[in-house]
């Protein structure tokens, strides 16, 4: 059965927008050839977009000669704005954006994991309506936010951990507060997310991503798609039994599994072994003046120490025994996860991301494909993240870019 007219004009301005979405700003004769429309089926699809506040002229195009230029349109990026935030045990980071994901205002707060959690909520909301406020914004349609847990594929909300109070407590209190859409998502789906759309993964609809930094964690893009698993829980590798820890994780904890081979604390005290310098740890300096906590390790800085000094083995190279052969027991320590993983999905690709995985490059990608070449026979092409731990945030920014765009592009404004 055909296409009612009204539908066929949906799935026209769809395609329009989504055209304007990827190649920016273009002139009706542009979209005339992308998409396939007829001239005046181009020109009435214009007219409705423009009508709806969803595209504006934005220029001309070509040298001026007789008669009028071609106009220019683009997706009005003030027609809707966004946020996205990083949640982390530590505080929380953020960015404020236009509807074609244009940053705006970003701001970042440290939040103490003793505070309270009512308090600690307060402090992340406020963070949010105030850097909208000083970028002009009077209402956010979309808000993404990035979680390191698991989110119930049924309710959308983050399942009980051991994460702080004020983490599960979050996403709530920002719909009582803002008139916003409010999308809870998997901190390492989020990197996986941002890598596929603008990093190391962008030619790829099938790869597993293997998230290195404070902790460890994977996401699974199958045929262009995260799998999030029956509970959720897809990609909690750091629970993976594996050689070499003394000991086997349990429900309650991942000690004993592959986060202690891998996660930052773990690379540590390998370097250790080596015989490389091992920065000291900085120590925390409380978020609340009033809070009354001892001096302990940041959380954040142990994977910047961490990642430090993978990125110094790789600059030694090779002349450098003790670095060289750090980077090849890290290598075949991280293999050992990916090899469970590979073994079971065959994705054909491996991207290594976070704040180590940015860190050690090419050299410790290249590594880590040689030690999974030598622990099962799918061939699997091992590829070092773009984005580091920025992934987290633009991943989120990407979502809620989406939902936005979701939501007007199909109901036309």
């Amino acid at each position: 059965m055909p296409a009612s007219p009204s539908t066929a004009r949906a799935i026209n301005d769809r395609l329009a927008l989504d055209f304007l979405q990827r190649e920016g700003p273009l002139t009706a004769g542009q979209l005339k050839v992308l998409t396939g429309l007829s001239r005046p089926s181009v020109a009435d699809l214009v007219e409705r977009l423009q009508e709806s506040g969803l595209i504006r002229i934005v220029g001309e195009a070509g040298a001026r000669r007789r008669g009028p230029n071609a106009r220019v349109y683009g997706i009005a990026a003030d027609r809707a704005h966004l946020a996205a935030l990083d949640v982390r045990t530590q505080g929380v980071s953020l960015v404020v954006a236009d509807l074609l994901g244009t940053t705006l205002a970003e701001a970042a707060l440290p939040i103490s994991r003793s505070l309270p959690t009512e308090p600690a909520v307060e402090r992340a909301v406020a963070l949010l309506e105030r850097t909208a406020r000083d970028a002009g914004v009077t209402r956010l349609h979309s808000v993404a936010v990035g979680v390191p847990g698991l989110i119930d594929p049924g309710t959308g909300e983050l399942r009980e951990s051991g994460l702080p109070g004020w983490h599960r407590s979050l996403a709530a209190v920002l719909q009582e507060r803002l008139p916003a859409r409010i999308v809870l998502e998997n901190e390492t789906n989020l990197a996986a997310l941002a890598e596929q759309r603008s990093g190391a993964a962008r030619d790829r609809d099938t790869f597993a991503f293997l998230w290195l930094g404070q902790g460890v964690g994977a996401a699974l893009f199958l045929d262009g798609r995260i799998r999030r698993g029956a509970s959720g829980g897809a990609g909690e590798i750091g629970f993976l039994p594996v050689p070499g820890t003394g000991g086997l994780p349990s429900a309650s904890g991942c000690d004993g599994g592959f986060h202690s081979l891998a996660g930052s604390s773990a690379i540590r005290a390998l370097a250790g072994e080596f015989g490389l310098k091992v920065p000291e740890m900085p120590e925390r300096k409380a978020a609340e003046p009033t809070a009354a906590e001892p001096e302990t390790p940041e959380p954040a800085a142990a994977v910047v120490v961490a990642s430090a000094i993978v990125a110094e083995a790789v600059a030694a190279g090779a002349d450098d025994t003790g670095a060289d052969a750090f980077l090849d027991a890290l290598a075949h320590r991280i293999a050992l996860g990916a090899a469970a993983v590979t073994s079971i999905l065959d994705p054909g690709c491996l991207v290594l991301g976070g704040e180590v995985g940015l860190a050690g490059g090419g050299e410790l990608a290249n590594r880590v494909a040689a030690r999974l070449a030598g622990l099962n026979p799918l061939p699997t092409e091992v590829r070092p993240g773009g984005l580091g731990g920025t992934a987290i945030l633009h991943g989120a920014l990407l979502t809620a870019r989406d939902r936005a765009q979701e939501d007007l592009f199909d109901s036309g404004g």
